[in-house]
């Protein structure tokens, strides 16, 4: 179950959405009273409530905003309870000078906002003993292991006495989501992200309809992206919408933040704690993960990066479907009756041998923008079907470490400096870095006035879905290609490896080009 806490500043505003929220579907809700900024009439809000409510004040030290004296706070809790309020919060320390009285259930509560102590077990003894019926156990994550350990004490402690605990933070959104699968009697959400009254509190809507918190058993499959940081990322959405299109209820995907020196422990750990079965893997993990893995496929071979792994029958496997889905969505393309038409059908890359079967690009040089990891994937990807690649990176040492990584490999490539990349006349134009990235929209990495018609140029940045470079493309005649095909595409292929089932490839666009116009506003 999912208790939406509402943070208003007026009574008739609590009252509103508290009926939306019920109209919604939501079961419980937490009305934070300490947000109140006019006198509290706990009564008026638990007239003919259309949901059970559990009322919290909470003092600035726990994370609250009452100003009042400690007296009247308490005075305010035996009120609350007096009027018979289904729950009522009290704090550690707090539970034991306030008496049970009616049938109002409570929760005594412990908050950490600073970490995840060690002693979670005598914290919960602690709590359990000051006449609990629920305990409720909220701390920050500073690593994954927080989430671990929190999760482990509420399937072990719940047994007890019901207990909901979970981490705060982006770190901590895994153990919100998943609590209530080990016993946690509900987790909690916040109306909409405005409104978040905790680190990490997730809007009540994404509970609902992407993690769909209420379905998921111990037995759920889950997957992840992960990343540091992952906040921004969209993969969440794009999975979590192609598992309800075709009817994976098993199977949820969450936003994994994993800081780079956590990685090691964090493969080992969660397949066996969580049920994970495939992870994304993102900035900046993709190569420092190769050294963990059990066994790699020829696309990891030949980029020397990682962007999927899958446990198989214990074993962990690591693919990369940067690299396919970008020349899948260039050929696509160049492959049209198009007057810079190229014949050009992937894929082209032996999956058993790693040989390339034909090369298209044979004679045609490419511009590559950006030698970071996705510069990377395409640089090789191109290169192996016989471009004549020419690097070029803001940071030029990178770009000539990428270059003699390519030559080694045999393939023909050449470095120029960043302030020279518009003399370069290739016939294919790759962007590989953020520059024109939402809210930098005016921002491009290619002078529009050195663009010709018979290019072909490729945008990896998705948002927004049309660049200023790809406007600029298309206003000069030029063939483009973007990168919301390529992220849909990768994140399609890395369905397929996750479920075996073919992924709803223009669902899962349309609701990225959803989320990115609203992102717009």
């Amino acid at each position: 179950m999912i208790c939406v806490s509402i943070a208003r500043g007026r009574h008739r505003h609590v009252l509103a959405e508290h009926r939306f929220l019920a109209q919604n579907g939501v079961e419980l809700v937490e009305i934070r009273l300490d947000f109140l900024q006019t006198r509290m009439d706990v009564r008026r809000l638990m007239r003919d409530r259309p949901t059970p409510i559990l009322f919290t004040i909470r003092r600035p030290c726990d994370g609250g905003r009452f100003q009042g004296s400690e007296d009247s706070r308490q005075i305010l809790l035996r009120s609350a309870i007096a009027e018979g309020v289904d729950y009522i919060d009290l704090e550690d320390g707090v539970a034991a000078v306030i008496p049970r009285y009616g049938s109002t259930k409570r929760v005594v509560s412990y908050h950490n906002f600073e970490e995840t102590p060690e002693d979670l077990e005598a914290i919960f003894e602690r709590l359990a003993a000051q006449d609990a019926d629920i305990v409720k156990i909220c701390t920050l994550a500073n690593s994954p292991e927080d989430n671990f350990r929190i999760l482990d004490l509420v399937e072990k402690k719940g047994k007890i006495l019901p207990l909901v605990g979970f981490c705060m933070g982006d770190m901590g959104i895994p153990s919100r989501v998943l609590c209530p699968s080990l016993g946690s009697p509900f987790t909690f959400a916040c109306s909409d992200k405005r409104n978040a009254v905790a680190p990490g509190q997730v809007p009540f809507e994404e509970m609902l309809q992407w993690y769909r918190v209420n379905q998921i058993t111990r037995e759920t499959k889950i997957y992840g992206v992960m990343a540091d940081p992952v906040g921004h990322s969209l993969s969440p959405l794009i999975h979590n919408r192609a598992f309800v299109e075709r009817g994976l209820n098993d199977s949820v995907y969450l936003p994994l933040r994993v800081p780079k020196e956590d990685v090691g422990a964090f493969l080992e750990k969660a397949p066996r704690k969580w049920n994970l079965r495939g992870v994304s893997v993102t900035i900046p993990h993709k190569e420092a993960v190769l050294p963990m893995l059990d066994e790699v496929d020829t696309s990891v071979r030949v980029i020397g990066a990682c962007n999927t792994i899958l446990w198989q029958e214990g074993r962990c496997v690591g693919t990369n479907t940067d690299y396919q889905a970008a020349m899948e969505s260039f050929a696509e393309v160049a492959n049209a009756a198009i007057p810079q038409h190229i014949d050009w059908v992937e894929p082209l890359d032996d999956p058993q041998t790693g040989e390339v079967r034909g090369k298209p690009l044979s004679g045609m040089t490419a511009l590559i923008l950006g030698a970071g990891g996705v510069g990377k994937a395409l640089a090789v990807g191109l290169g192996r079907r016989g471009a004549t690649l020419i690097l070029t990176d803001v940071d030029q040492l990178r770009a000539e470490s990428l270059c003699s990584k390519l030559q080694e490999d045999g393939l023909s490539s050449q470095v120029v400096p960043w302030e020279e990349r518009h003399f370069a006349q290739p016939r294919l134009l790759v962007n590989a870095t953020p520059l024109g990235m939402s809210p930098k929209v005016r921002e491009t990495p290619f002078d529009g006035s050195f663009l010709r018609p018979s290019m072909l140029v490729f945008d990896a940045v998705y948002n927004p879905e049309k660049t200023l470079l790809i406007r600029e493309a298309e206003e000069c005649g030029c063939a483009t290609v973007g990168g919301l095909s390529m992220f849909v595409r990768q994140a399609g292929l890395q369905f397929q490896l996750f479920t075996g089932v073919a992924p709803p490839l223009e669902e899962m666009k349309k609701v990225v080009q959803k989320a990115l116009q609203a992102s717009e506003w």
